[in-house]
């Protein structure tokens, strides 16, 4: 396995980062990939504009896991406007690459990343 993935990947992989949940986050994001069964939900602590905290629940193989713990690394301390710029390529990027066959995965980091923002804007709307 070890051989096809970056040394980033494997490390993301095996050590994740912000795992879990938050209660009461600002957004959350779901994405699922029915292909290859892989299912990403990532929270969002919003204050002042800025993205204070990130996690992530991730049900799939090593690359989904991997991206989503890069995701929420990429995006804390960053602002909505910052946060909606980084691309499903950005995150395969930061991890190094990824094989081909596993780019669907960082395609879901982003994805459930900017959804989470959405929510976190549709939220807010109705609040003002």
């Amino acid at each position: 396995m070890s051989m096809v993935y970056s040394e980033k990947v494997m490390d993301h992989f095996t050590n994740p980062r912000n795992v879990g949940e938050i209660e009461n986050p600002s957004g959350v994001g779901e994405v699922g990939n029915p292909v290859c069964g892989d299912i990403m939900r990532l929270y969002i602590l919003v204050e002042d504009g800025v993205i204070k905290d990130c996690k992530f629940k991730t049900f799939g193989c090593g690359a989904a896991i991997a991206t989503s713990s890069m995701v929420t690394e990429m995006v804390k301390g960053k602002t909505i406007e910052e946060a909606l710029q980084i691309t499903n390529k950005a995150v395969a990027e930061a991890l190094d690459g990824l094989p081909a066959q596993k780019m669907h995965c960082s395609n879901l980091a982003a994805d459930a990343l900017h959804k989470a923002i959405e929510d976190y804007q549709n939220k807010n709307k109705k609040a003002s």
